[in-house]
């Protein structure tokens, strides 16, 4: 029975490997590929939506069409200028650029912040649409899949190997991360190359890689090469210059676009870091200034907000909060939907309410996927949930830990969620994002003494400093246009 098994998948493994085969667009050679062109712009379709709902869009239509028109730009000179390309502002304080299967390619606002010209957003830019062309996510998929296959042949085939089955799969996951960084890799060439076509001086993308590291070690997340899917930037620094050299040796480099002062007034008055105005926490409680409405959360609990919700956890990770809004027009259908949704057995509900508000309390269990099958298990998972209606919206909290813990943080839950109520507090609800001004120096000096010169607070200078790409020993000439904060105080 083994050998027939092990036959059995050798063969398919080798039909997989004849009949797969496909031409890289940005190589020219061919390569195992088990997904089409198709499948990957159907995925990146089916992305798109859960990606904008998760971080919500950045309304700047002036940057957006910025984006369009450099983005599209770029594919068209790119290895697949077939496909059509779209381009995503994202509302994430996060500095983060990424790009999924198909032709879709995300910024945040985070790091479009960090841009100190159009030429380090070219660069990033034609890193992204190269992850793209090159078929680096579908290329990742095939390679998991077939390694896969041949783990399970081995662990059919051989005793001996079942024995070391775990370490396998760590060699596995180590040799992912290498095919992760090779396109990492790849994807620098190929933002010089791009960038590079449509005019723009790559070398101000490696100059980016001096901010990320800059970033890198502020947040103490500094990875060693080995260990990391994406090169050390400070490796990718030395390594863009390089082929920016090799790029520009035919051209006129003074031709080739930075275009700072016109990137930067295009990104003046954007939000910088965590904007309030979406939600805020002060002293565990959470205010959101447009809904008005606040509730506590337990101490020490961690918070994270987004546009579809808000999470709750403690640092054990034995529990969670979850807040959010439902779609339904009544308290009965919230709960119905959401008693159908997440496959639940009430075991009891009340009409009650919380602060004055109309809501529903409910305790349930979610049916274990076994159970639903048809196998007899208990129920592990326990929820107890509030729906509370409050200017015309049908507000939802559930506090979610296994069936055991669930006595332990009763009253956790029951905190929050009977304390949910509205914001009347003036100075919570007109509080206002930090926003990124564009000030030109009256004297030359020290980045340091500009800043001061031009009203920066003390504690701002080391952040300021890294996203205006400087050090605060950097010499700077009077008339020099900088990136300051703008915060206005709570009235």
């Amino acid at each position: 029975m083994t050998n027939a098994y092990f036959r059995l998948i050798t063969i398919l493994l080798l039909f997989i490997l004849i009949s797969a085969c496909a031409r890289n667009p940005v190589t020219g050679k061919k390569e195992i590929m088990l997904m089409s062109e198709s499948q990957e712009i159907a995925l990146g379709q089916q992305s798109d939506p859960g990606i904008i709902q998760q971080f919500g869009l950045y309304n700047d239509q002036k940057l957006q069409d910025f984006i369009n028109e450099k983005g599209k730009a770029m594919g068209a000179i790119s290895h697949r200028p077939n496909l059509e390309y779209s381009f995503r502002l994202l509302d994430s304080p996060v500095v983060n650029a990424f790009a999924v299967p198909g032709g879709y390619v995300y910024f945040t606002r985070g790091i479009m912040a960090h841009f100190n010209n159009e030429a380090e957003f070219a660069g990033v830019l034609g890193h992204e649409i190269g992850h793209i062309t090159a078929r680096h996510s579908a290329k990742q998929q095939t390679q998991q899949m077939l390694a896969q296959v041949g783990f399970m042949a081995g662990v059919i085939a051989s005793e001996k190997f079942r024995d070391f089955a775990g370490e396998a799969q760590q060699g596995m996951g180590l040799l992912f991360l290498k095919f992760g960084r090779d396109h990492e890799s790849q994807s620098d060439e190929l933002g010089v190359e791009y960038s590079t076509e449509i005019g723009y001086d790559s070398h101000e993308m490696a100059d980016f890689f001096q901010t990320l590291n800059r970033l890198q070690k502020k947040s103490g997340q500094s990875i060693p090469d080995f260990l990391s899917t994406h090169p050390n930037p400070a490796n990718r620094y030395n390594k863009v210059h390089q082929l920016s050299e090799v790029a520009q040796s035919d051209l006129d480099r003074s031709k080739l676009k930075v275009n700072r002062e016109n990137y930067l007034m295009m990104i003046d008055g954007m939000v910088y870091g965590e904007d309030p105005r979406q939600g805020f926490t002060e002293n565990s409680v959470f205010y959101h200034p447009e809904l008005k409405f606040k509730f506590p959360y337990p101490q020490g609990w961690q918070l994270f907000n987004s546009p579809s919700q808000v999470q709750i956890a403690p640092s054990d990770g034995k529990a969670l909060m979850i807040f959010t809004l439902s779609g339904e027009q009544s308290l009965d259908a919230a709960a119905q939907a959401t008693v159908k949704q997440y496959n639940l057995n009430v075991v009891e509900s009340a009409k009650t309410q919380v602060n004055g508000f109309p809501a529903v309390a409910m305790v349930s269990d979610q049916v274990p996927q076994q159970q639903q099958q048809g196998t007899q298990q208990a129920p592990s998972t326990r929820l107890i949930s509030y729906f509370i209606q409050y200017n015309n919206v049908i507000y939802v909290f559930h506090g979610i830990s296994s069936k055991n813990d669930f006595n332990k943080y009763t009253n956790y839950f029951k905190r929050t969620m009977t304390n949910f109520n509205k914001l009347t507090d003036q100075s919570k609800i007109n509080v206002e994002p930090t926003r990124l001004q564009m000030k030109t120096t009256n004297r030359a000096g020290t980045l340091k003494v500009a800043l001061q010169s031009l009203g920066a607070a003390a504690q701002d200078l080391e952040e300021l400093s890294i996203i205006n790409g400087m050090k605060l020993t950097d010499q700077v000439q009077q008339g020099y246009m900088l990136k300051t904060f703008s915060k206005q105080v709570n009235k």
